[in-house]
């Protein structure tokens, strides 16, 4: 648990950030709904060209949801332990057995890390990089892609506003560049709405030669998965 989950359970009581049940930041049942999530094809309806092939360890709803808000807009550290051990069952599910992987996690601007005080994927996707590793994967983190620009707020614009509103966002830090050549990368990110986000990274990693295996997302929004898949 972190400081900042420890002092507001001692302060306020404390609440479960799933349910919001009193006691523990996330409780025995909300626990134990993320471990029985199951992993599933995601496609955004219209495909973006060049989308990667993407693997969704859940809806963007209910306990998962809550999850992901709480832990990004109000900092509340100790969900990254549970978030990142979701987000490993979503990479396992993606990649074949003792298959060797480069996690490429979907940074975020710097002004919005400033803004909130830390860089949540990042922290979620350390955390899914130790559970796979303990469990015989040969995964790593690769701080791969920067944002060339900040882009404008996403909420509200359409597939097409905001593929035109990420075209060119993303570019390759200059020192993985050699690093990542011939080697497999699937891209992490929190959540999948239009797939503008993880077609465009997919886009910048392709075109300096870095194979893009998929991607895995902790979440995919309901309207934009495919019926069936």
């Amino acid at each position: 648990m972190g400081l900042r989950d420890a002092w507001l359970d001692l302060v306020l009581g404390g609440s479960c950030a799933g349910c919001e049940r009193p006691g523990r930041s996330l409780c025995g049942e909300c626990r134990a709904e993320l471990v029985a999530l199951t992993p599933f094809a995601a496609v955004p309806v219209p495909v973006p060209a060049g989308f990667p092939r993407a693997t969704a360890c859940s809806p963007y709803e209910g306990v998962v949801r809550r999850l992901i808000v709480e832990h990004k807009e109000h900092a509340r550290y100790s969900l990254a332990g549970p978030l990142g051990r979701t987000l490993a069952g979503g990479v396992a599910e993606a990649i074949a057995p003792g298959r060797a992987v480069w996690l490429c996690p979907i940074p975020s601007a710097a002004a919005t890390v400033r803004a909130r005080g830390h860089e949540p994927l990042r922290r979620i996707a350390i955390v899914a990089a130790r559970h796979l590793r303990a469990d015989g994967y040969d995964v790593r983190l690769a701080d791969a892609l920067r944002m060339l620009r900040r882009p404008a707020d996403q909420a509200g614009l359409s597939a097409r506003e905001r593929a035109v509103n990420l075209e060119g966002v993303f570019a390759v830090r200059s020192r993985w560049a050699e690093t990542l050549t011939d080697q497999p990368v699937l891209l992490v990110d929190d959540v999948l709405t239009t797939g503008s986000t993880l077609t465009q990274a997919a886009g910048a990693l392709e075109t300096t030669g870095i194979a893009v295996l998929g991607a895995t997302v902790l979440a995919a929004t309901r309207r934009r998965v495919a019926p069936g898949s």
